[in-house]
This record gives structure tokens, C-alpha cells and sequence, in this order.
């Protein structure tokens, strides 16, 4: 699931788009002016950004050289009816990572969303890789603290390395034998039980008091961390 951001003062056409990823079960915020989606984009941490160029308050040339100067990693996917090589130049050089125009087939903008989440995810990682976040999860990995809704989380040393590779790995179920390798780095003894021992303490620090889980066990298979109620 990505975090999503659109910036759209066309009501039907955000609703459109909304509704589209929405259903691609990503999660999404929308803003229908530049002042609000430069607020928004600040102050939030999305994966990818889908604007306009014509938006009231603030136009999409220069609210995008805003957002690229405050969060330069986030990407920004340009949404416009002006298609000629002059216009698309200009909104690259304004920082677009991506340039769509209208009307467009949804598909294409869902893989082009997640083309550029992806791309971006592997950059940071490369680098400084500083914050993941699944859900109202967020982890610091340079901090080394973690916080849900808000509050903070204290872990053991060994519990923030459990789920951070829980975090980097979310959606894929993970075998016992695989936590073990990268985790602790030793081969899986089928003769213990410290992975599910550690798990239940992620799951009392975690999940406990929360309607949705992250933390699920496969049985006969390992485990899976995601948000599901």
C-alpha cells in the first residue's frame, strides 16, 4: 500500500483518480487547491505526488519547485492537457519525475505510481533509508525509534532489528528460516522457538490496543506483517 497525494481542482477528475487507486488499495489524500496540496505535501510523507498544472492559489510549475525543495526525494507525477515537448520540458525543469497527459488510460497512471514508489523506495535505501512506515507504524532507523499513532514504542536492541526486516519485507510472507538468516544471522533451529517467542513481544508492543494488526502468522508457512483488521 502506498501513501498517495493528489493535487487536483477539477472535483470529478480527483474523485476519478481517488477512486481508481483507492481501489488499487493504496492510500490516498487529495487537495484541491496549490496552497492546501503544498501543506499537505510537507507536512505529510507520501510516496508519490499526482498534480495538476493549472491549480488555483498556487500553479503546479511552482508549487512543485516548492514541494522539490522542502521534500527533493518525494516524486511528483505531472497531470495536464498541454502535451507539446515545450510544456513537458518546462515541468520537468521544474522537478516532475513524470509527466502525464489528459486524458490518460487509469492503468497507466497506477504503474507509473508504482514504477516511481519503487524506484524511489531502492534510492533510499541505498542512502540513508532514515524512515519506514507501514500504516500509522513509522520507524527511524537513524533514531532508532519507533512510534504508532503517534506514541512512542520502546524496543529491545534485537526487537527494532526484528521489525525493521519486518517492515522492509511487509506484504511477503517470511519463513521462519529467513527471519532467522537476516535477523540473527545464524541457521534456524526447528528445535526451538525464540522467532515466535519474539514475535509475541512485537505483537504485545505493537499491536496491542489496536483494532488493526500488522504482525500474522502463516501457519506452516512463517510470518506476514501488514495492516488487516
Amino acid at each position: 500500500m502506498l501513501k498517495l497525494l493528489i493535487i487536483e481542482d477539477d472535483e470529478r477528475v480527483a474523485t476519478v483518480i481517488r477512486r481508481g487507486l483507492l481501489e488499487a488499495g493504496h492510500h490516498v489524500s487529495v487537495a484541491y487547491d496549490g496552497k492546501m496540496g503544498l501543506k499537505l505535501a510537507v507536512q505529510e510523507d507520501y510516496d508519490v505526488v499526482i498534480m495538476d498544472i493549472i491549480l488555483p492559489q498556487i500553479n503546479g510549475l511552482e508549487l512543485c519547485k516548492m514541494i522539490k525543495k522542502e521534500r527533493p526525494q518525494v516524486p511528483v507525477i505531472m497531470l495536464t492537457a498541454l502535451g507539446t515537448t515545450d510544456d513537458k520540458v518546462e515541468g520537468f525543469d521544474a522537478g516532475a519525475d513524470d509527466y502525464l497527459v489528459k486524458p490518460f488510460d487509469f492503468r497507466e497512471l497506477e504503474v507509473r505510481v508504482r514504477v516511481l514508489a519503487k524506484r524511489n523506495n531502492i534510492a533510499l535505501r541505498s542512502e540513508t533509508a532514515i524512515i519506514l512506515q507501514t500504516g500509522d507504524l513509522e520507524m527511524n532507523t537513524k533514531t532508532k525509534t519507533v512510534r504508532r499513532n503517534g506514541l512512542e514504542i520502546n524496543l529491545t536492541p534485537k526487537e527494532f532489528k526484528l521489525l525493521e526486516y519486518l517492515m522492509r519485507n511487509s506484504e511477503r510472507v517470511l519463513s521462519r528460516s529467513e527471519i532467522s538468516e537476516n535477523v540473527w544471522e545464524t541457521t534456524f533451529d526447528t528445535g526451538t522457538n525464540f522467532i515466535d517467542v519474539y514475535m509475541n513481544y512485537l505483537r504485545k508492543k505493537v499491536d496491542r490496543d489496536h483494532a488493526v494488526k500488522l504482525i500474522h502468522t502463516k501457519p506452516g508457512m512463517g510470518f506476514i506483517f501488514k495492516a488487516e483488521s
